[in-house]
């Protein structure tokens, strides 16, 4: 008797694909450990409690927002746990607790589950986080907070002098620090983004895993390293200090909140870099990855809008 074929008829998708959430936030987690272990290395344990009072209290308030609400429970796709490592390594090392359990509320409830929760937010929850806890409390999250690691050599902090002149950086009563310094991470600022060798090793594991693709964090730092130079100040020591490195490579890549189409990725890199450029020259705050990002976040759909591919048979006033 002769067996027929039978095919499944679906609705599309028809590609599968292994990778899952819970794999992609792993690989991120996995990519994020080299900063954890240079931070908690560099500040002691004060910076591991950062990091657990904001992973927990980001995973407890989204079980707690689904058993609420009767929701499926989501804690398993390790989504609230990114979340909240992305938030501590934003925080400096001296932050008090009840601010971490503040912006881990702000992250999860009012960002990321009131919007209908992952793949829903329209903007970045860590970083949405960041920006409400530094203009509640600007000085628990600046300044004096950001306390030198254990073998800094000074207690300087290179960001407040970026793009002063030679005359106002050699009258200084404090040394700067050197290049190796800025590069190992042996200066004052936030616990993630002090170590830039660390976060390179970070980017590289999510680059062979495919996890992201070249085009955001590459273009942001050249975007940014471009408009630095024409602005009058040094490119690289520009990347080396601050929180631009650690924004291309783990907060600017965010799936739900950046681009869709390689071209929009990398016009949106193109913007984070240049407003980032435009603030620490003209602004009055000297760090602007924060609301870089965000930003440009919030004009991810007009740039997918503007990039994406024209469907066949579409309407050309639809496509």
């Amino acid at each position: 008797m002769e067996t027929k074929k039978r095919f499944a008829v679906s609705p599309a998708p028809h590609i599968f694909a292994k990778d899952t959430t819970a794999v992609l936030m792993l690989d991120v987690v996995a990519a994020l450990m080299p900063t954890v272990a240079a931070g908690i290395w560099l500040f002691g344990w004060s910076a591991a409690r950062v990091v657990l009072i904001c992973v927990a209290s980001s995973v407890g308030f989204e079980f707690l927002w689904e058993v609420l609400f009767k929701k499926p429970i989501t804690i398993n796709d390790l989504s609230a746990v990114v979340t909240g490592i992305i938030l501590a390594m934003n925080m400096p090392s001296t932050a008090p607790w009840w601010m971490l359990i503040v912006g881990s509320a702000v992250a999860i409830l009012l960002v990321k589950q009131l919007f209908g929760g992952i793949g829903d937010n329209f903007v970045n929850p860590a970083i949405a986080a960041r920006a409400v806890l530094l203009a509640s409390w600007p000085a628990l999250m600046s300044g004096s907070a950001y306390v030198a690691p254990f073998d800094a050599v000074s207690s300087a902090t290179p960001l407040a002098m970026f793009g002063q002149t030679a005359e106002a950086v050699s009258s200084a009563t404090v040394a700067l620090p050197t290049t190796l310094d800025l590069f190992i991470g042996r200066i004052p600022g936030c616990i993630g983004e002090v170590s830039k060798i660390a976060i390179l090793i970070g980017l590289a594991y999510l680059l062979i895993r495919k996890t992201v693709t070249w085009h955001i964090p590459v273009t942001m730092i050249a975007s940014f390293m471009l408009f630095t130079w024409i602005f009058g100040s040094d490119p690289l020591q520009g990347v080396l200090i601050g929180s631009v490195l650690f924004g291309a490579v783990f907060m600017a890549t965010d799936y739900v909140t950046c681009p869709m189409t390689n071209v929009g990725k990398m016009i949106f890199a193109a913007g984070a870099g240049l407003m980032i450029a435009l603030i620490r020259a003209y602004g009055g705050y000297p760090e602007g990855t924060t609301y870089a990002i965000l930003i440009m976040n919030v004009l991810t759909p007009l740039i997918d809008r503007m990039t994406r591919s024209r469907i066949y048979g579409e309407v050309k006033a639809r496509a």
